[in-house]
């Protein structure tokens, strides 16, 4: 798939040796910064609450990422760590907000299920199953409202598609024609059920036909096959003002919280899964391809890990939010 889209957009600047390079950086910042994570919860116990990795998802955040505009609206579950850095917050904020620190995203005051930026235009990390899905549909509202050429990604899992306000947000987001892309990150498991359990369609993407909505669904092993697919959605979206529910195929390695073993997947499923690993597959791309040789890999290897490693001495060394933070953020000013 990566060569055939080489050869097919080879001309494409945007496909150029530094742009595919990037994705593979991205990916390994991204993976590494989670593998932190996970060590500063299980093993240092320096956080507590609730702990959502994105390890094995990594090609999502990186193919939509650079497939959309700066400017572009994004409002994500509590899976989004890694979300919130490719949309611009610095890894040492987001370290820092799991730490409940003052120096974190939102003043250490959301946590791990709560990153926010009104200047990066990342408007969550939501707690609530598909409670993210209406406010995307608002944001939506607002960019028609202004005349705006922007979008809004709203990502979530594959139970949120159960939930009722997921159906009733489509319904407006349709009706009203609003600029919003709904991407489905399907990893097969809603907790510790198969999504085959628990809902009647053999394909999520379908729940778009009720609305007669634009709908797709993409292969989220392949960066590039993210990224090909994002971009030339996300531009007829800007073109003809309309919301799209596009499935993204992918599997995440850990359990799904960090207090969840996984008993409920086989080793066996996992491993095949892992011997697909879109970072990897990206990295031996690239090498194939000259673009890269195994020294560089493992160089950004070491880059990533030492991003990671200052991340968390940041949100070490950051101060907890003080008593007069308790009454600040209350109201909108």
């Amino acid at each position: 798939m990566k060569q055939d889209l080489m050869k097919q957009k080879s001309k494409d600047s945007v496909l150029s040796k530094d742009f595919l390079v990037q994705l593979y950086k991205d990916m390994i910042l991204y993976r590494r910064f989670e593998e932190r994570v996970h060590v500063a919860y299980t093993t240092r116990r320096k956080f507590a609450g609730f702990c959502h990795l994105h390890i094995g998802q990594e090609a999502v955040a990186a193919g939509v990422q650079h497939a959309l505009r700066p400017t572009d609206y994004m409002i994500g579950a509590y899976r989004s760590h890694t979300q919130a850095i490719a949309k611009g917050i610095e890894p040492k904020a987001v370290m820092a907000e799991l730490f409940g620190k003052v120096d974190g995203c939102v003043r250490g005051k959301g946590g791990s299920m709560h990153m926010f930026s009104k200047e990066k235009r990342f408007l969550g990390g939501h707690g609530i199953v598909g409670g993210q899905v209406p406010l995307a549909a608002g944001v939506g509202f607002a960019i028609k409202y202004r005349g705006e050429q922007d979008i809004c990604v709203c990502y979530m899992g594959d139970a949120a598609t159960n939930q009722g306000q997921f159906h009733e947000a489509l319904n407006m987001a349709a009706t009203w024609k609003l600029p919003v892309l709904f991407i489905i990150e399907n990893n097969r498991y809603g907790m510790g059920t198969d999504i085959h359990r628990t809902t009647s369609v053999d394909h999520l993407w379908k729940r778009a036909l009720a609305y007669d909505m634009a709908h797709s669904q993409v292969d989220g092993l392949d960066v590039l096959n993210i990224y090909d697919a994002v971009k030339s959605t996300a531009d007829g979206m800007r073109r003809d003002n309309h919301p799209h529910l596009m499935e993204i195929m992918t599997y995440r390695y850990r359990g799904h919280s960090v207090s969840d073993p996984g008993a409920y997947r086989t080793k066996e499923e996992v491993a095949e899964y892992q011997a697909k690993d879109p970072m990897n597959m990206h990295g031996k791309f690239l090498v194939a391809s000259k673009l890269a040789t195994e020294a560089d890999l493992a160089k950004w290897d070491e880059e990533a890990k030492k991003i990671a490693s200052d991340a968390e001495d940041f949100a070490d060394q950051s101060p907890p939010p003080g008593e007069d933070e308790i009454w600040q953020h209350v109201y909108a000013e």
